[in-house]
């Protein structure tokens, strides 16, 4: 049996089982005094849905044991989806009834025609609704097909039906970005009921994955209230992975405000935060655990700490004192090291062997305190890039890097990045190639000028959350490989050694993608067997809002399992090092090689990204933040220097960073 899902086996650092499972309700007391919601944080997003399953299961029973209904809210984000599942398999398999449930939808999409197939109810029911036994004169939802000057009248009505089945028992609910809760975005207040909003950016942006266009999203909603929510006798809030640890910290540790809806929950007598560990990350008692108990040290633990402690004091690492280690919760690590200075150059000498500028290894050098081993040299390196931009955008210096210094370096696409394609790019190559085809071609061969105009004929006719036809998205697929065949040209990568995958999973025609699956797998075997690097480089912001990069990095680590499997000896010499790209960066404490690139080095990096011209300002995915690729690499690269720099280490104009997969 494949395992696709390694991605959630990443730990960048080993996080005690204290921090998130206490033993005792003094630990637990000690542990969450930063926390202002109850928390629980669990392994996997499976083992905190069975705790939310729990409950619902035992508010369904004891409803129907006093002969009477149990009212759910739901939302329809893709987080509650374990949930869903849970209460499917339960049902199936151990026989839970849903006959006494009565379902009220958390909020609808404004205005919908009758079969539209994008409706927030559609979803739930194609989630969770369709596949219990609960009766469909149970299901309620906001009416998104109401006439305008009667949405206010339909939205009275819908708070009177809640309130004549005696409210609701369990409120389920996902979390937004910017801490929306149902539709409730920033600047909802603590009184709002159910009522019409607009849908902002931000909340637009996260949509596109179920509507399949930013621009086919409805511009409104109608929505619970804060106060309907708040109203509610439980309610519980999920979130899973990386991407939520900012806004749960929030949500959980900050103080109650509008501009975070979901903030709002610290004023519920009954509210439960149930997350992994990944969308616990940012939580006091998982990020600074010595400022709320005592810690097992180890260096990366350390590191994190004197990172921390530096930037609170504005002091580079060898300026600490043991006054700030013992003004700021850290004598523990006095008593440790014995003194401020040992702590400081333990860790300053750390965070120096993370920077290499040989990124392959250094030929014929002491490589015993570089990120990367001397030997073999040259070597074989592969760079997965999810999309046929990422290698240039997350690790362009490295990879003019590596070739500069006589590595075999092969690129390899690991999808078309078709649909990220505008369709004006297609008119503007189809023009060139019905005009050359008109000025060159001897034959007379019309094949060109036929499909031009079929082209044409059905872009213009195109609708919001139609699927480009095969050809289109043919044409769209060509597009990104001449611009990552010139951007490898421009690093000097050899032709051959560029390489396009077209893993199958991608090919929906749609932002959300098939599953991974052992097709891909295969496919990313079958590469590596061919090349037997002794480096291979693959994405790990797996918090990427489309979700392709987890995909990628789980069918190349899945692939590099079927290898180890097959006991094939290239693995006994090979490292695998993961980069991050546009969306975040490496905290400094995880950091294990960082290379430093020349003000013309981030130079030759941005040109390479200007080579994919389909992605500048008319790329989509691009979020709530302005910035172009191009823009936010530098930044991020900048950034990275900046902190290597305030730490008192070398001071150099940007720095990519990585983490090695073990």
């Amino acid at each position: 049996m494949i395992n696709l899902n390694l991605t959630s086996q990443i730990v960048l650092k080993q996080i005690p089982e204290k921090y998130y499972n206490p033993k005792t309700a003094v630990e637990a007391s000690e542990l969450t005094r930063c926390e202002k919601i109850p928390t629980s944080i669990h392994l996997r997003p499976e083992d905190g849905a069975k705790r939310i399953a729990d409950a619902i299961e035992a508010e369904i029973k004891a409803k129907r044991a006093a002969g009477k209904h149990c009212v759910l809210g739901l939302g329809t984000g893709i987080s509650l989806n374990f949930v869903f599942n849970e209460l499917i398999r339960r049902h199936r398999e151990e026989g839970l009834s849903f006959s006494n449930v009565i379902v009220f939808n958390a909020y609808e999409y404004f205005p919908l025609s009758e079969d539209n197939i994008h409706s927030s109810l559609r979803q739930l029911s194609e989630r969770f609704l369709d596949h219990v036994d609960i009766d469909k004169q149970n299901i309620f939802s906001p009416d998104s097909m109401v006439a305008q000057d009667m949405v206010q009248d339909s939205c009275l009505k819908y708070e009177r039906r809640i309130a004549e089945v005696g409210g609701i028992d369990i409120m389920l609910l996902g979390i937004g970005r910017m801490g929306n809760i149902a539709s409730n975005e920033p600047g909802s207040v603590a009184t709002s009921a159910t009522r019409l909003i607009l849908i902002n950016d931000v909340a637009r942006e996260e949509m596109t994955m179920s509507f399949g266009s930013r621009e086919s999203v409805p511009p409104c909603a109608i929505t619970m209230g804060v106060s309907t929510i708040l109203n509610a006798r439980t309610i519980y809030l999920t979130a899973w992975g990386e991407a939520k640890a900012d806004i749960i910290r929030q949500t959980v540790e900050s103080k109650i405000t509008d501009t975070i809806p979901a903030s709002f929950l610290q004023t519920h007598n009954d509210a439960h935060v149930v997350i992994d560990l990944d969308a616990a990350g940012k939580l006091t008692r998982i990020v600074h655990p010595w400022l709320v108990t005592s810690c097992k040290w180890d260096d990366k633990l350390t590191r994190a700490a004197l990172v921390w402690l530096c930037q609170k004091t504005e002091k580079p690492i060898l300026k600490l004192t043991n006054k700030d280690y013992n003004e700021n919760g850290l004598s523990e690590l006095l008593a440790l090291y014995g003194s401020a200075y040992n702590a400081n150059i333990k860790i300053f000498n750390d965070l120096q062997h993370t920077i290499t500028g040989w990124p392959g290894g250094k030929p014929n050098a002491d490589d015993t305190y570089r990120p990367e081993r001397a030997t073999p040299y040259p070597k074989r390196v592969v760079v997965f890039s999810p999309h046929p931009d990422d290698d240039v955008i997350s690790m362009g210096g490295t990879i003019r890097r590596l070739v500069e210094q006589g590595h075999d370096v092969h690129v390899a696409y690991e999808t078309s990045g078709n649909i990220a394609v505008g369709d004006e790019e297609v008119m503007r190559f189809m023009h060139f190639i019905n005009g050359f085809n008109q000025l060159f071609s001897a034959s007379g061969d019309n094949v060109i000028s036929e499909e031009y105009k079929k082209i044409k004929e059905f872009l213009a006719n195109k609708k919001d959350g139609d699927i480009d036809s095969r050809n289109i998205l043919t044409i769209k697929g060509l597009i990104r490989r001449g611009e990552a065949r010139t951007a490898c040209n421009y690093n000097n990568i050899l032709n051959d050694h560029v390489h396009f995958l077209d893993l199958p999973f991608y090919e929906s025609g749609r932002i959300e993608k098939f599953p991974v699956s052992e097709k891909d797998v295969r496919i990313v075997q079958q590469f590596l067997h061919s090349v037997q690097p002794h480096q291979i480089y693959v994405a790990g912001d797996l918090a990427d809002p489309h979700g392709t990069h987890r995909k990628c990095t789980d069918a190349v680590l899945a692939a590099i399992e079927l290898e180890k499997e097959a006991g094939e000896s290239w693995l006994d010499d090979c490292r695998v090092w993961m980069y991050r790209g546009a969306w975040a960066e490496w905290e400094i404490e995880n950091i294990e090689m960082c290379v430093p690139m020349s003000p013309e080095e981030l130079r030759a990096k941005r040109n390479a990204i200007l080579k994919h011209q389909s992605q500048m300002e008319s790329a989509p995915f691009l979020g709530n933040d302005e910035r172009l690729f191009w823009q936010r690499a530098e930044d991020r690269n900048r950034g990275t220097a900046e902190i290597y720099d305030k730490l008192g280490l070398a001071c150099y104009e940007a720095m990519e960073a990585f983490v090695e997969w073990k």
